[in-house]
């Protein structure tokens, strides 16, 4: 396997900030499964791979130029609906042999387009008279097909194309990936997508035509300005890649500095990792397939039994009357000996990636802070965390410090985020903090500024307090200024941990107040109010 030197050219760029671990990497014959999986996959950062499916039968039978919108029409049939997209009216359903008399119009006579308007009234006439409606909807260059499945594992009844499985390929280095889907991508006239990141790992093929793709770590989120976490567009981009408007988004106008443009041409492929922002530019009747899976990390955290079960050894046991204290070397097996396993079983890939950098159990917390961001259907409020009740809501250990603990092991469970922390040493914690904010930016920004509870804010910002007590003053600055760099607003974080704090203090007072006086607080404001 060779990867080919960097070209700048042709259209093609790299950021001067961007850093050169970051940059994709070029092959001009395609890696095995093995060295994908080893060498290119935990890097995460993108790689270009040279007609890999030049080989398909997409790509010698679909091109629109070359007879490949008929080819397409007849194997897919008359009586196929699939959902197109429009610029200004978003989905729309329309036969999807429509769609190709459309393109053939648009091939024939591409300058001959009018407002969208009209294309939408065509669109949502019936499909009974074909021939008349796609001779109407060339007039509308921005409708396209988008994410049209062939392939999907959590819905096989979108899978309206399913057919044209036959003309690809599972490339040979994916072979064994578990596809969440498979997708077609297709545009009549020269069409911009917005900036994003998708969820999943991505390989993007180019059968017919050509496309450029603008490319951003998650690192650079802060220069994006991403919409809203709970929005519907949360992985989208605020910026305008045509207008950027420097007076409101003031960071933007570093962003070029930090990306990198890649080219594909009939053939070619792009491996696009998650979280990376992507900007597409596809040229006129262009098609595309991508395929999505889940990341190799997050599935091997998944089904690692052996790391499970350490995991749940190094779990935090309460009992009334007793401490919580961290496991000990021995318990968890040491961070040494964790080290060790995980050097001796990927040793080559270690430095590549910050998430390569984490001990397996560390790696562990970081899955789960991940999957309470992501499986939550709403924000978690402060207010549904109950208060502790426990006179040991402060114990201490032989050396002085102060700990948390609880009358029943029910405490943390009340709290998932300080029961995924709580374990984790200050060094650990310092680790997979750093690596969240430079992979997983977005979810670290939901998970301190909105599923915060008081007991969560109360062991972070105690574990920052022993993070600073082993580092030197340049590791604590170069630390909180990658941690806050994440958040659109940093106050808005800051005030989250010290409301969280505040809120813990006040929950610790009430449970003062009701051990040893038997009442509440309200209840002793009213009688304090009756004197």
């Amino acid at each position: 396997m060779r990867a080919e030197d960097d070209d700048a050219g042709g259209g093609e760029f790299v950021g001067a900030r961007l850093d050169a671990g970051l940059r994709a990497a070029r092959f001009a014959s395609p890696p095995s499964a093995d060295e994908f999986a080893a060498a290119v996959e935990p890097r995460n950062a993108p790689a270009v791979f040279r007609g890999v499916v030049k080989d398909w039968t997409a790509s010698s039978r679909w091109d629109p130029r070359r007879g490949g919108l008929d080819y397409l029409r007849e194997k897919v049939g008359p009586d196929v609906d699939v959902e197109a997209m429009m610029s200004s009216t978003g989905h729309v359903l329309v036969p999807f042999s429509k769609f190709m008399n459309s393109c053939k119009s648009y091939l024939r006579c591409p300058n001959a387009s009018s407002d969208s308007p009209k294309a939408q009234e065509i669109l949502k006439e019936p499909a009974s008279s074909e021939e008349g409606c796609s001779s109407s909807l060339e007039s509308c260059d921005q409708v396209y097909l988008a994410q049209v499945s062939i392939l999907n594992t959590e819905n096989k009844e979108r899978c309206s194309l399913e057919v044209l499985k036959e003309d690809i390929q599972e490339p040979t280095f994916l072979r064994g990936k578990p596809f969440s889907s498979i997708n077609i991508w297709m545009n009549r006239a020269h069409l911009r997508s917005s900036t994003h990141y998708d969820p999943h790992h991505n390989l993007l093929c180019v059968v017919a035509g050509c496309k450029k793709v603008t490319l951003w770590p998650p690192s650079s989120s802060p220069y994006l300005y991403p919409m809203p976490v709970y929005g519907e567009a949360s992985n989208h981009s605020s910026v305008s890649i045509e207008e950027p408007d420097y007076s409101r988004y003031t960071r933007a106008r570093y962003m070029k500095e930090y990306s990198e443009r890649v080219i594909l041409n009939c053939g070619d492929a792009l491996f696009i990792p998650e979280g990376w922002y992507h900007q597409v530019d596809s040229d006129d009747l262009t098609i595309a397939i991508n395929f999505w899976w889940k990341s190799r990390i997050m599935n091997e955290i998944l089904v690692d039994k052996e790391m499970n079960k350490m995991v749940q050894e190094n779990s935090v046991s309460c009992s009334k009357g007793t401490t919580v204290c961290q496991p000990t070397d021995e318990e968890s097996g040491g961070p040494e000996q964790l080290k060790q396993k995980q050097v001796n079983s990927d040793s080559s890939d270690k430095k590549d990636s910050p998430l390569q950098t984490l001990e397996p159990s560390t790696l562990q917390a970081l899955y789960e802070l991940i999957s309470l961001v992501h499986n939550s259907a709403e924000m978690v409020s402060q207010n549904e965390i109950t208060e502790p009740t426990s006179q040991d809501a402060y114990c201490k250990q032989s050396n002085g410090s102060k700990k948390i603990a609880a009358d029943d092991s029910s405490l943390l469970e009340k709290d998932p985020i300080a029961k995924i922390i709580l374990p984790l040493k200050p060094l650990e914690l310092h680790s997979m903090l750093l690596a969240m904010a430079r992979t997983f930016p977005r979810t670290l920004e939901a998970l301190v500024v909105n599923m915060l509870g008081p007991i969560g804010a109360e062991i972070l910002t105690r574990k920052f307090d022993e993070m600073d007590q082993q580092a030197t003053k340049e590791q604590q600055s170069e630390f909180y200024k990658t941690f806050y760099s994440v958040f659109d607003d940093q106050y808005a974080a800051m005030d989250a941990l010290l409301n969280g704090k505040e809120m813990f203090s006040f929950q610790v007072f009430q449970s003062v107040l009701r051990q040893y006086i038997g009442v509440t607080l309200a209840g002793l404001l009213v009688l304090t109010k009756g004197q």
